[in-house]
């Protein structure tokens, strides 16, 4: 389902079961996955792809050099960047083109979910279920189910895949107390599900 506002670029590859609403921009060469939702006033650049089951809110801005994995879940007005030295003319005067920056990646992994009006500044990968405050700058990686919030976002906890706040019940071991799942921080200081 496309709305009749949207546009949609030929050129971009959008599953059939994918609903885009109204306004939202797809741009060439995108990739959309099965069952993702893009609200109202969504952008996806050139070259974006977006995994299967990905639910971008309204105004939510995904730029090239984006991957989402599956599952991703992106609040209204969040945005992944992709320019790291943002210019609009170089020291000379001149316009700058596209052959004057470079891109930076931004990496959002499995079933991660981005709070309301957050950022993801270029060249960061938020973990597998982690999660991203409302309103949060997050300018360094995140690790798998890394809770994080604040400018510059900062690592307070950990999540469950469930997404409720996790309780440390010895060292290295965190407990949902709503599903009862349990998990061991690794090395890289992520979390696995024993």
């Amino acid at each position: 389902m496309v709305h009749p506002t949207s546009l949609v670029d030929a050129r971009a590859r959008v599953s059939p079961d994918a609903k885009i609403w109204h306004f939202a921009h797809v741009r060439e060469n995108a990739v959309i996955g099965s069952e993702c939702i893009l609200g109202k006033d969504v952008y996806v650049d050139f070259g974006v792809v977006i995994g299967n089951r990905c639910k971008l809110q309204n105004g939510v801005k995904v730029f090239h050099g984006a991957t989402l994995e599956d599952g991703v879940f992106m609040g209204p007005q969040s945005a992944a960047l992709n320019d790291e030295y943002p210019r609009a003319i170089n020291s000379d005067g001149s316009l700058k083109s596209d052959a004057d920056w470079q891109v930076g990646r931004v990496l959002i992994r499995r079933g991660a979910s981005i709070g309301a009006g957050a950022l993801v500044l270029p060249n960061v990968t938020v973990g597998e279920f982690a999660l991203v405050g409302a309103g949060a700058i997050v300018t360094r990686d995140v690790p798998a189910r890394g809770l994080v919030v604040g400018n510059p976002a900062r690592l307070i906890g950990y999540v469950c895949d469930c997404g409720r706040r996790l309780k440390e019940s010895t060292p290295h071991e965190f407990v949902c107390a709503h599903d009862g799942w349990v998990y061991i921080l690794n090395p890289q200081n992520e979390l696995v599900r024993k």
